[in-house]
């Protein structure tokens, strides 16, 4: 970026801090707090933008590609479509791998009857002490809420899952999922709003995922022996194909090279005297107050099953449910 780009930058966000600011004017003290929230939000992310990992939205191809079963991609201009039948289902992956950052993909869930289907978007590494990061879509009947399942997988541990019911209907519109990864944490979000946070707790003796690059996954398949009310409601075929639908694909991360070494992309992907990346700075440290407050709501309107409380799985509760502050 140049300097006139930079300084071109300067000028616009101290345009729309003055504008913001004239909004304040005539707002009650609590609009005030929420505006002044995202306002910082906006701001960080704009000025993380000049940094080192500038946002980068790109067609399909341009980032993934097939990985199995291509008879069952169909492509509508910005639009790739999953096909899943009592045949196969698919899935694709990114060209590359990468380390900290951001990646985002819009999907339209499955309509109508989705029960025993798992559409899936992750993040993973490979080997037998991989780590992953996992949002898995599960189907259910007519009617009935679509549920999103969260897991994390420490060096090839995972058993950490969370599932929640979501507060609006993901098979009409397209919606946003992103995962947002540093060396501090880790961020599930749905339209920006984040339901799950992840936080390094290595100082506890507990494992943090920082120094295995991975890569960016989605698949669609059959899983009705557990998917749907614990695998009671079966798939029922004869209303296959279920698609699923993507689009904007985006990843804002460090982009690491196969042949490189572990240490040596832990190294290229982190901030230091002569590089800064947007993902080191400190507005994305821990979660602003209005993050915190969208958290708070999700966990306490929304979650249905969570591992830490679950004593029948866990009799001593995990070490890092123990410390996990859910707001930051």
């Amino acid at each position: 970026m140049t300097l006139q780009s930079i300084s071109q930058s300067r000028s616009l966000t101290l345009l729309l801090l003055a504008q913001f600011s004239q909004c304040f004017i005539s707002l009650s003290p609590i609009s005030m707090a929420i505006l002044a929230s995202k306002m910082l939000a906006f701001v960080g992310f704009f000025v993380g933008s000049m940094l080192l990992g500038l946002a980068n939205s790109a067609m399909f191809n341009e980032l993934f590609q097939p990985s199995w079963a291509l008879d069952h991609f169909v492509y509508e201009g910005e639009l790739l479509k999953l096909k899943l039948d009592n045949y196969s289902g698919a899935g694709f992956s990114s060209k590359n791998k990468y380390m900290f950052g951001k990646v985002t993909i819009q999907i339209k869930l499955i309509e109508g009857d989705s029960a025993g289907t798992v559409t899936a978007f992750y993040m993973s590494s490979d080997g037998p002490n991989h780590n992953e990061f996992d949002f898995e879509f599960l189907g259910n009947t007519t009617g009935e809420p679509y549920s999103i399942q969260t897991n994390l997988y420490v060096n090839g541990v995972g058993n950490r899952e969370q599932r929640l019911n979501l507060w609006f209907d993901p098979t009409k519109e397209f919606h946003s999922y992103s995962i947002f990864w540093n060396q501090r944490r880790v961020v599930f979000m749905v339209d920006e709003t984040p339901i799950r946070v992840h936080t390094n707790m290595e100082q506890r003796g507990v494992p943090f995922p920082k120094d295995q690059a991975m890569g960016v996954y989605s698949s669609i398949w059959n899983a009705d022996d557990w998917a749907t009310q614990g695998g009671r409601v079966k798939t029922d075929w004869s209303h296959a194909p279920f698609v699923a639908t993507y689009k904007g694909f985006e990843i804002n991360a460090c982009e690491c090279p196969v042949s490189t070494a572990a240490d040596d992309n832990a190294k290229k992907c982190s901030s230091n005297a002569e590089k800064r990346f947007w993902w080191d700075e400190p507005t994305f440290s821990e979660l602003n107050l209005h993050q915190s407050h969208q958290l708070m709501w999700v966990r306490a309107n929304h979650m249905v099953y969570d591992y830490c409380a679950d004593t029948s799985r866990f009799p001593v509760m995990p070490v890092e449910c123990e410390h996990h502050s859910h707001r930051h």
